[in-house]
């Protein structure tokens, strides 16, 4: 099978709010695809219909060959789902929570058994196996949480926003796991607000945004399609809306103001505009501490699309505004 995922026209509508509006997909199998999008952009809602846990109003969808209306528990059967929160017993331990799952999905309770402490292993828990969930930190529990998913041995595993909140080494450490999945064979949706994390992680992405699809693709092929290089200019000190105006006057597009990162940022079309860029800011007092071309970054994709940044950029900085504090 080289489609573990196929979705059509997904329409899903909560009183007057339209969460989906026909949302289309695909994932091939044995592959990672991202779905992008701020909250509220229908991410969450597009992986409970994914996962027979909301009936959608309008479209189809299969799961590894099986449709989703009419054989759901043909679906759950091939499926493994992480959700935003972890989903363990706190008042168990890691190696007792994997071990109730295995019984749940009525596994032999040796091959239960050895099932938990191989998985405790893979996400790097062995130590902690036998310590009850309460002392786990937020880490620990999302790895735990994703242990869990795997009992069963999925075909394709949905993780939805699997590393909100961890800190950058939990991060990684589960994007490691991830990769090592997909390498053998299972398929991953991955809902993130996390631009680094879906251009890590992703065979394709789907940037989605007020329920519907606004552009899908590699991660390069989306940057591709954001044009040209991009101008950053970080000003030494002075107005960032003056620098944005003399920007605006010689770039290829509206400039972009970034107040926790004092940087504003412009799409160049033609590189050679930098020179141009450097005598009007000179001719304009304003003193530069960096300016540079790059290629365009799926920031800079996604807000070309959207009109505005992510959560999580938004998050990001709160943090770093935090630390500075």
């Amino acid at each position: 099978m080289t489609t573990a995922i196929q979705a059509e026209g997904l329409v899903k509508r909560f009183g007057d709010t339209q969460a989906l509006e026909g949302v289309d997909l695909t994932a091939r199998a044995g592959t990672v695809l991202g779905l992008l999008g701020p909250n509220g952009s229908g991410k969450t809602t597009t992986v409970r219909i994914l996962t027979t846990l909301l009936a959608p109003d309008a479209g189809r969808a299969r799961v590894v060959g099986y449709d989703l209306a009419r054989q759901p528990m043909a679906v759950r059967a091939a499926i493994g789902l992480t959700g935003q929160y972890a989903a363990v017993d706190e008042n168990l331990t890691g190696r007792e929570n994997l071990e109730l799952i295995g019984n749940l999905l009525e596994l032999p309770r040796p091959l239960r058994r050895g099932r938990a402490v191989a998985l405790l292993d893979r996400v790097e828990l062995a130590d902690a196996a036998d310590r009850v969930v309460t002392t786990y930190s937020g880490g620990m529990r999302r790895r735990l949480d994703l242990a869990a998913s795997l009992v069963g041995e999925p075909r394709v595993l949905f993780l939805d926003e699997p590393t909100t909140g961890l800190d950058p080494s939990s991060r990684r450490s589960l994007w490691t796991t991830i990769r090592e999945l997909v390498a053998e064979g299972t398929t991953v949706l991955l809902t993130t607000q996390y631009l680094e994390e879906a251009d890590q992680l992703a065979d394709q992405i789907v940037v989605l945004d007020h329920g519907r699809v606004l552009a899908e693709g590699t991660s390069d092929q989306l940057k591709a399609g954001a044009g040209g290089q991009v101008l950053e200019v970080r000003p030494a000190n002075g107005d960032l809306n003056r620098v944005a105006a003399v920007l605006a006057g010689v770039a290829g597009g509206s400039p972009a103001v970034d107040a926790d990162t004092r940087l504003v940022t412009v799409p160049a079309a033609d590189p050679g505009v930098l020179a141009e860029v450097v005598r009007r800011l000179d001719a304009a007092g304003v003193a530069v501490a960096d300016l540079a071309l790059r290629r365009p970054s799926l920031d800079d994709v996604f807000l070309r699309l959207t009109g505005h940044t992510t959560d999580a950029r938004d998050e990001q900085a709160a943090r770093a505004k935090e630390r500075v504090a």
